[in-house]
């Protein structure tokens, strides 16, 4: 009897173990390692805003200023407003670090309905239009370089992304290992242009008329902040590695401030070697600066030279965004049982590796969907801006909301002068979403009915088993 007895204590015991084994195998893939060093984390962020916009947005922001105090002025003021913006982050990121970054913020703040929209339109709308539209991009001047046919720059898109996700899903030190070497390119071939326009421009600066496009200063002003802070857009991805980082997420105010500061030194020396080499005018006038730029100062081997640059700062966006945005798809799936599929972590390599999956299918949809109807630059901003701003806003706003919910949460950082600097930010963003809605075309209220169309999807969903046992 007491053999039996002992027997069965035996067996309950293992049958224990196994248990135990069994949920912990399981956590495991959910739960990210802190593996990201500071300098990784800059790298991620200065790739994601530092691309081919800053080879674009200079000529519309000179014709909307007119004279070069107030062309430097909007960029100044353009990396005062994000530098404000990367502190609310910071006190947020500090405060509540994890892998979903914004959709962790607003999920405390307003809850899992407005959570999930947002997750929803980041997986449908923000990222995966970001990366498509970087994609293109690349393909485009691919494409100039050698044509595969009628939809070459397609082809080459989707190349990009499917290689790009692939890498990422080797492992966060491939990924962050590639952005470093794509990120240092750049950087060489962003110098080449800021000391060749600094230092070996021609004697008299190439001058255009340029029509005024506003009878007024402050309209024009406003539309340059539209397109600078646009150009500055990104930085906001820190959120989605706090919980990734070496020594915590306090490590987060280094990595936000240190790629501000980075960020606006870039803009304005690049902006600055454009100055030099073709006045306002010239800027304004030109339709690609960085092409016009080298041109005037070595010929036709400045153009391909700049060709492989833009390439260059649109594949290291395009990386940056994959690896931040498959973040918020794990969080999806680790909160909605619908989408769970997505919550795996792989702990080998410390990447989400089905959230990098769907995130890389929807994209290369994008693209398909793009062959058939493209209509430019102009309107993927138009079909993703109004949301991105929409919730950016939003997440301005969970700052005072968790400040007043959440009182007694440590908070390694907070935001200096506050209620008045976040109010800034919050009215920033207000301004921007009016913009990128007046002044878009269709394709900014097709962004908004793909929102919404992930309504239907809430209401017919049931809560993860991780989020109940949590609740």
């Amino acid at each position: 009897m007491k053999d039996t007895q002992n027997l069965e204590n035996r067996i309950e015991k293992i049958a224990k173990t196994a248990s135990d084994d069994i949920v912990a195998d399981a956590d495991k893939p959910t739960h990210p390692k802190q593996v990201l060093r500071v300098v990784d984390a800059v790298v991620v962020i200065v790739g994601v805003v530092v691309g081919a916009g800053i080879f674009r947005t200079p000529s519309i922001v000179a014709a909307n200023t007119g004279s070069p105090e107030l062309f430097f002025g909007v960029w100044i003021l353009g990396g005062m407003v994000s530098f404000i913006g990367a502190m609310c982050y910071a006190e947020l990121s500090t405060a509540f670090p994890n892998t979903g970054g914004d959709y962790h913020f607003l999920h405390r703040a307003f809850g899992r309905r407005f959570a999930f929209l947002f997750a929803w339109a980041r997986m449908s709308i923000i990222q995966t239009g970001s990366i498509a539209l970087l994609a293109f991009i690349v393909g485009d001047y691919m494409s100039e370089l050698y044509s595969l046919g009628s939809f070459s720059s397609s082809i080459y898109a989707a190349m990009v992304v499917v290689g790009l996700t692939f890498v990422n899903i080797i492992g966060v030190h491939v990924g962050t290992g590639t952005q470093k070497s794509l990120i240092s390119l750049q950087f060489i071939g962003l110098l080449a242009v800021i000391v060749v326009g600094l230092f070996f421009a021609p004697q008299s600066n190439i001058t255009a008329a340029v029509t005024t496009v506003s009878s007024g200063v402050t309209p024009a002003i406003g539309g340059a902040m539209v397109m600078v802070l646009l150009t500055f857009g990104g930085w906001n991805e820190a959120g989605y590695i706090s919980s990734e980082m070496r020594g915590g997420s306090k490590k987060m105010v280094t990595v936000m401030m240190v790629s501000i500061l980075l960020i606006t030194a870039i803009y304005l020396l690049i902006n600055l070697a454009y100055f030099n080499v073709l006045g306002i005018d010239g800027l304004a006038s030109s339709e690609a600066v960085g092409v016009e730029t080298m041109r005037v100062i070595m010929g036709d081997t400045g153009v391909f030279l700049v060709g492989l640059l833009v390439i260059l700062a649109a594949l290291t966006s395009t990386n940056a965004t994959i690896f931040t945005g498959a973040r918020t798809n794990h969080a999806l799936g680790r909160d909605f049982s619908i989408f769970s599929f997505m919550r795996t972590w792989k702990p080998e390599t410390s990447t989400p590796v089905n959230a990098l999956l769907t995130q890389g299918a929807i994209a290369v949809a994008l693209i398909v969907i793009g062959s058939f109807a493209r209509s430019g630059f102009e309107s993927m901003v138009d079909f993703t801006a109004p949301i991105f701003w929409f919730f950016i806003l939003c997440t301005g706003l969970a700052l005072f909301v968790l400040r007043h919910k959440e009182p007694h949460t440590p908070r390694p950082f907070k935001v200096p002068l506050y209620p008045v600097l976040p109010i800034i930010f919050c009215l920033t963003s207000s301004y921007l979403l009016y913009s990128s809605l007046m002044f878009a075309g269709r394709g900014a209220w097709l962004g908004v009915g793909v929102l919404l169309l992930g309504t239907v999807f809430f209401f017919f969903i049931a809560e993860s088993k991780d989020t109940k046992q949590k609740a």
